[in-house]
């Protein structure tokens, strides 16, 4: 049993690992194993004992153990003869695991085990995706998922565009925050694919983003809005499990994910953020009331239950994260707050014979009629939130003796101290004051008598955004009052939020005007006509969404950047062409400039040019991209010398700069 005890003792260590009573979870361990978790490995490297038992060397290099640790770890505490580990071993497997050994619910469906390029820019794209099996194509996804060159980099700040000099890394704001002091510090917009973004990230913002906010295609199959919200359902997964993975090693120790989407999706959205983030570390859904039954949504009420709200999905990478509680406005008056306190005379009174007295209420009036949107009721409660009191009961039996012989009088603990405390008649009094928080209500950000939020919002106003920062986006736009929330919620000021769709650039105006460093990504081309100008007008001081309830008065910068496109530039040239001849011009461009897969024998294309030109322009333009070698989308950071490529001067600045290559 001591091998079993120091391995209960090392495994301990990990929060995560250990049950509200202090018991090891072995079905959680078992899962890190057939995972081969790092966590978990790094864990048992850490004692020779363990390292040595469950560890081979081969050609200097140690080797986890797997079948030997889960076997070992399912046999301990069980008894240890033959007949015990003939029952563990019957039944069922999946990938040559046993039920038994398999503690989570998977979700499985068609290119699970693929990687999706998806890279589409245009809101009409409906291009054939690409997709690469992890194990029949590693190489190509590695090569996919390398760090790309960067491009056209540009500095946005209140004296208008300039050209990039370098990025900025501000060490006293990187000790602050307890991140390495070269991190990069500047905000950051990147055009381009956001897979190969976000891996592109990896290596200067591993472990450091505080807040993810996500508001992905909802998978609706309406385009009326400019994502191609068209993936079919299992596509639809893929892509955003692939993306996931990448944003979770993002993800500081502390950090949480918001993810916000409809019903369509969301059942399987939390499975698979289950599997990517863990179980344990699911937090809660929030339900956000987003629209009103009125209009062309009720046409069909007699086929359906309208749609009224939204869902925010919401993960922790670890359970070090922590919250900023926040609240909301009470609607109505609470009438457990009956007394009026005398501190003077250590008495209270009926707070009801206060207000007849007071005639803020007309006499034979109840607590009901006091209505805290009423000016002068509210002006009375505010002034005098440290006297209106509720009893409540309390543990301390000592106490509520002690009070109890005082009758009728108050009972001080520490009076007129932080910790002050107040009994009477053998229950504890609480003031109003510590029911007053800040709270958000119709736009304006004020202290006001306040419930804490959990996880239903209705209270903010989604119709009325098309406009919001001063630009167009009818569809799809969250209210900067929902970013302002959820940032509040998840960060402190110069802390990291990404957003990986960045749409009309909400999440970027918020942290932008709420002081926290943000990195927006987005690959349709319409990011210079939206979230580039808003963030434009946002540092020259606009004042939508939360900007006057916050004294929003401009200022700062973010520095624009772009991926190096190669082959990409010829795929969504070929997107654009509307007739064959302008197709073929490419054609000719291609076989000069691009990189085509390495089985097309150019000169057999020639030669069935006739029978090309027969097939529709969608067919052509299908088998043109199919030609491209779709490594080569963009321009990977091992070719920045390569003079296949022509980088720039710039660009090589630019690129070394970021991911801190010497030259």
């Amino acid at each position: 049993m001591k091998l079993y005890e120091t391995l209960e003792k090392q495994l301990k260590k990990e929060n995560n690992f250990v049950t509200d009573n202090g018991e090891l979870k072995k079905w959680v361990v078992i899962n890190k194993a057939q995972n081969f978790d790092a966590g978990l490995i790094e864990l048992l490297l850490e004692n020779e004992e363990l390292k040595e038992k469950f560890f081979i060397e081969v050609k200097g290099t140690l080797v986890f153990n797997q079948n030997l640790f889960i076997q070992f770890l399912e046999q301990k505490n069980y008894l240890n003869d033959s007949y015990t580990q003939y029952k563990n071993k019957v039944g069922l497997t999946i990938d040559g695991k046993y039920l038994k050994q398999r503690n989570e619910v998977a979700l499985v469906w068609p290119f699970k085990d693929c990687v999706l390029e998806g890279g589409q820019s245009r809101e009409e794209d409906k291009r054939e995706e690409i997709f690469f099996n992890e194990i029949l194509a590693q190489d190509e996804i590695t090569q996919l998922l390398e760090p790309k060159v960067l491009t056209n980099a540009k500095i946005y700040n209140k004296d208008d565009e300039k050209v990039f000099t370098g990025f900025t890394r501000d060490a006293e704001i990187n000790k602050k925050r307890g991140l390495s002091e070269d991190t990069i510090t500047d905000n950051l917009i990147i055009k381009g694919n956001n897979l190969l973004a976000l891996h592109s990230l990896k290596k200067e913002f591993a472990g450091k983003v505080k807040l993810i906010y996500i508001d992905p295609p909802f998978n609706t199959e309406n385009d009326s809005f400019k994502y191609n919200d068209s993936f079919n359902h299992s596509t639809w997964l893929s892509f955003m499990i692939n993306r996931l993975n990448i944003a979770k090693n993002l993800l500081s120790k502390t950090g949480l994910i918001f993810i916000h989407l409809d019903q369509i999706e969301e059942a399987y959205l939390k499975v698979i953020c289950d599997e990517i983030f863990g179980r344990e570390n699911y937090i809660n859904t929030i339900i956000v009331k987003s629209s009103t039954p009125s209009g062309t949504k009720t046409v069909h009420k007699d086929k359906t239950i309208i749609k009224q709200k939204d869902f925010i999905i919401v993960y922790r990478k670890t359970n070090s994260a922590r919250f900023n509680p926040q609240y909301k406005r009470k609607e109505k008056w609470d009438t457990h707050f009956n007394y009026f306190l005398d501190r003077k005379n250590e008495t209270v009174r009926s707070l009801i014979e206060v207000l007849i007295e007071k005639e803020i209420l007309p006499s034979q009036s109840t607590l009901k009629d006091f209505d805290i949107n009423n000016e002068s009721h509210s002006d009375f409660y505010k002034k005098n939130a440290n006297l209106i009191c509720q009893t409540q009961s309390h543990k301390n039996n000592e106490l509520k003796d002690k009070s109890r012989r005082l009758k009728d009088k108050v009972l001080f603990i520490n009076k007129g101290q932080k910790d002050e405390m107040m009994f009477y008649n053998g229950r504890q009094l609480t003031p109003l004051l510590k029911s007053i928080n800040e709270v958000l209500f119709n736009g304006k950000i004020s202290e006001d008598f306040a419930v804490l939020l959990c996880d239903f919002w209705d209270d903010i106003d989604f119709q009325n955004t098309q406009n919001e920062g001063g630009i167009s986006f009818t569809n799809g736009k969250k209210p900067e009052e929902l970013l302002y929330r959820i940032i509040k919620l998840a960060t402190k000021e110069t802390d990291i939020v990404l957003d990986f769709f960045v749409g009309s650039g909400t999440t970027s105006c918020v942290a932008h005007k709420m002081n926290r460093q943000y990195i927006g990504i987005e690959q349709m081309n319409y990011i210079e006509e939206l979230p580039i100008i808003r963030l434009e007008k946002v540092i020259s001081g606009e004042q939508g969404g939360i900007s006057k309830e916050i004294n929003w008065q401009g200022g700062g910068s973010f520095t624009y950047l772009e991926l190096k496109k190669y082959n990409q530039t010829f795929i969504e040239q070929i997107e654009e062409v509307k007739d064959s001849k302008a197709l073929l011009i490419i054609w000719e461009q291609m076989k000069v400039r691009s990189f085509l897969n390495y089985n097309v024998d150019i000169q057999k294309q020639y030669q069935h040019i006739e029978e090309f030109k027969q097939l529709s322009l969608k067919q052509q333009k299908k088998l043109l991209v199919e030609l491209l070698d779709k490594n080569q989308l963009y321009v990977n950071l091992t070719s920045i010398d390569d003079k296949d490529f022509a980088v720039s001067k710039e660009e090589k600045q630019v690129t070394n700069d970021f991911y801190q290559i010497e030259k």
